[in-house]
């Protein structure tokens, strides 16, 4: 148990793994969803419109009301358009254009940017220790991706991929921020939660209908399955703990999970899509992960 841990809580180090474990996951999961003929938007809207249903329940199993102050509501809107709207779309788009190596690579800066934010809202200290063991992570995550980072410049459209991508990384960092202001002020998560998915899902369903797609859906399992894995634990589980983890440890520690995430990602696809890893890419992973253990090292 890591200090600071209290009985009766789920532990640091919990925090930190399920979601990682999770979205890890999630890369080889997401396949089913492109594999099929709806939309990226659309799926992705019906993705989150699941998981405001779950975390709407969850609330009530709770005993939590599902009402929040007039205020909040400005606060989840922007959240669920820019976060789970915005940045979900961006990173869909974005690999179409650029390799996914290079939106990994570029989701790690998210750790410095959290902790540059964290610092200007709530004067949240940061260790020269942390700064410099993360750049060795993001470095090593780097090192893994380098043949894709290295082929990015080839492709026709690398600059709009490129700019998508750091759009993602920017709105997600803005729209996390929104929870956590929330959560600060005493706002239950799992209500804020549901509210933000919500709003995102209403906002790339109504893109859909806008865009003249419709909103088609695949009844086939391989798609309905998909779908379910990626609203209850890519959504509902991984999001309350990371938010949970961000509360307790900080915004820049809760980033590195987005560090390590691709290293497990990459060991899923070696076992079930027969990825070999190269020499380059093994000391990488080893760079990433020997730097986030100095990185999540508890203050003496």
């Amino acid at each position: 148990m890591a200090a600071g841990d209290k009985p009766g809580r789920l532990p640091t180090w919990f925090l930190f793994l399920a979601p990682v474990a999770i979205w890890a996951s999630t890369w080889h999961v997401i396949l089913y969803q492109l594999a099929s003929t709806v939309p990226a938007l659309t799926s992705v809207g019906w993705r989150f419109a699941l998981s405001a249903l779950m975390l709407a329940g969850l609330a009530r199993w709770q005993g939590v009301s599902l009402k929040l102050p007039r205020y909040a509501h400005g606060y989840m809107l922007g959240t669920g358009v820019i976060q789970y709207a915005g940045n979900y779309w961006a990173v869909y788009e974005a690999e179409r254009l650029v390799p996914s190596g290079l939106v990994a690579v570029l989701f790690c800066l998210m750790v410095f940017m959290n902790a540059l934010v964290a610092w200007l809202l709530w004067r949240q200290p940061v260790s020269r220790r942390f700064l410099i063991a993360s750049s060795g992570a993001v470095l090593g995550v780097a090192l893994i991706f380098w043949p894709e980072l290295a082929s990015t410049g080839a492709r026709p459209n690398a600059a709009l991929g490129l700019g998508l991508s750091f759009f993602a990384v920017v709105v997600a960092v803005i729209g996390g921020f929104f929870t956590l202001v929330l959560t600060r002020r005493g706002l239950p998560l799992v209500p804020v939660l549901a509210w933000s998915m919500g709003y995102g899902a209403a906002f790339l369903l109504g893109m859909s209908l806008a865009l003249g797609h419709g909103l088609p859906f695949d009844g086939a399992w391989t798609y309905v399955g998909s779908l379910v894995y990626l609203a209850a634990f890519g959504s509902v589980i991984a999001f309350t703990l990371y938010y949970k983890l961000a509360e307790r440890r900080g915004p820049a520690q809760a980033a590195l999970i987005g560090v390590l995430v691709p290293v497990i990602a990459l060991i899923v696809s070696a076992v079930l899509e027969g990825w070999q890893a190269t020499p380059l890419a093994v000391g990488g992973m080893v760079l990433c992960l020997a730097s986030l253990f100095v990185a999540t090292r508890p203050q003496r």
